[in-house]
């Protein structure tokens, strides 16, 4: 046990380069990530696939021999591709993506599939297929979502970093709630990751959630388009200059963020000060915050209405009551009860929201906002039998921050500065210009270097057990 638990402490780069030192087989470090998740993932549910014979051999990568999990919203070939619903429960995928070749090639191996909301249409990790993800720092705590899997798997310590997506806070919400970095890549910065297209497709971006912001920059070097623009490439230092820091508390719907969450946001103005930034409260944008709302969930009804219409023409029986949940179905009911106005309608208020958003942060190098607007909330809270109406109020109240930047294309980051004697860690949410993704990674470290949480693990994890 006490291997078990020196081995979880490191990151992929650490535990990668003890491979490439001979220290460590890489059918080492895969045995001793299935015991991690043997031993803890009963109590979390945080992998709801297990690769115990699908794992082929390391290439020979700057992850070589690293495990890592694959969000069960992405295909992975020869494992279970449910994307968290009934309605797929057997479904296997057969394909490997652009995405996913990239990772084979950098060495990491794939040791299974990681909890998510359905379809990732809300910020919690409980379905009626697989049940509820505890968060390891409070068993009774969601860990948000809908990348909730991935994120309790490496708070737990189960792998050293593992893959999410991101439509609206996905990654960065759970990263928010287990005290891990979590990272939104621009809009078109990685290759695909899925072999579908839609409008809330195109504002979701795939990468990681890990404990180390080093991890994170190899991972988007490795997965990054080398074709689109200039490439990032692997950002190592912190960065040099003072940063321009433009900041806001007030959601999208007008909300203020509960007090520990206003503690946690003030904390971080004031290590960006003492760090040197300039950092500037400004008028948020104008934002028509139930506009906003009611444009989002047209989206994502109108990707998930696409993907009942294929089924029904790709079998005898359309897709049955029992297969989707009732929020799912309430989803779809709206957005083709609204008629074929929908998406142009949501396009346009989308349109209208980045451009005060671009024009209130014209002039700034980062803007800073709280994450959520709340602390982690209880499971259930946001439990997919609960009303469109009262889950829809719900998420606006805590999700106020992070949508704008998938609407807008723009890279973000929650990094967890914030963790209290009592009550869940609080990360602190930074955004840049669309394309800026080396700049806010060179913050990121500097964060890291001045307040290092890479010791700070859950009371439900491998190395504070054991």
């Amino acid at each position: 046990m006490k291997e078990l638990a020196s081995l979880a402490r490191l990151d992929g780069m650490a535990q990668a380069e003890l491979c490439a030192r001979g220290e460590v087989s890489a059918d080492e470090l895969l045995d001793a990530c299935l015991a991690r998740i043997d031993a803890l993932n009963p109590l979390l549910r945080a992998v709801v696939t297990i690769a115990r014979e699908q794992p082929r051999p390391a290439s020979p990568g700057p992850f070589s021999g690293v495990p890592f999990l694959v969000k069960d919203a992405t295909p992975w070939p020869g494992l279970r591709w449910s994307l968290g619903s009934r309605l797929f429960a057997a479904n296997i995928a057969q394909q490997q993506t652009p995405y996913g070749r990239r990772l084979e090639e950098s060495g990491l191996v794939c040791v299974g599939k990681s909890a998510m909301s359905e379809f990732g249409l809300l910020g919690s990790t409980e379905t009626l297929l697989e049940g509820a993800t505890h968060n390891p720092w409070d068993l009774a705590s969601s860990p948000t979502g809908s990348s909730g899997g991935s994120a309790v798997a490496v708070a737990a310590g189960l792998v050293p970093l593992a893959h999410a997506n991101d439509g609206g806070g996905s990654i960065r919400n759970p990263a928010s709630a287990c005290g891990l970095f979590g990272f939104k890549p621009s809009r078109g910065r990685t290759v695909p990751a899925s072999f579908a297209s839609s409008d809330f497709g195109d504002m979701t971006s795939d990468h990681c959630i890990s404990r180390s912001v080093r991890d994170s920059a190899l991972f988007l070097s490795i997965t990054e388009d080398r074709s689109s623009g200039t490439p990032v490439g692997f950002v190592r230092e912190p960065i040099a200059r003072k940063l321009r820091i433009a900041t806001w508390t007030r959601t999208m719907l007008g909300a203020e963020p509960e007090p520990p969450v206003r503690r946690a946001y003030d904390e971080a103005v004031a290590l960006l000060t003492e760090l040197g930034h300039q950092v500037e409260p400004i008028v948020p944008p104008p934002f028509d915050g139930p506009a906003l709302s009611d444009a989002f969930f047209l989206v994502t009804g109108a990707a998930i209405a696409g993907v009942v219409e294929m089924m029904d023409q790709t079998r005898d029986v359309p897709v049955q009551s029992d297969e989707l949940e009732p929020f799912t179905w309430a989803l779809i009911e709206t957005f083709l009860a609204r008629g074929p106005d929908a998406l142009p309608y949501a396009r346009a208020v989308f349109a209208q929201a980045v451009h005060a958003y671009h024009e209130a942060t014209r002039g700034y190098d980062v803007v800073l906002t709280p994450t959520l607007a709340t602390e982690p909330w209880r499971i259930g809270h946001l439990s997919p039998v609960l009303g469109r109406e009262e889950l829809i109020r719900r998420t606006g109240r805590a999700v106020g921050y992070t949508p704008i930047h998938n609407i807008a294309g723009c890279p973000g980051m929650s990094v967890p500065l914030h963790f209290p004697e009592k009550g869940l860690p609080i990360g602190t949410h930074f955004a840049a210009a669309p394309g800026a993704d080396a700049l806010l990674l060179g913050l990121a470290y500097q964060l890291e270097e001045a307040r290092p949480w890479k010791d700070r693990w859950s009371p439900y994890s491998i190395p504070a057990l054991f």
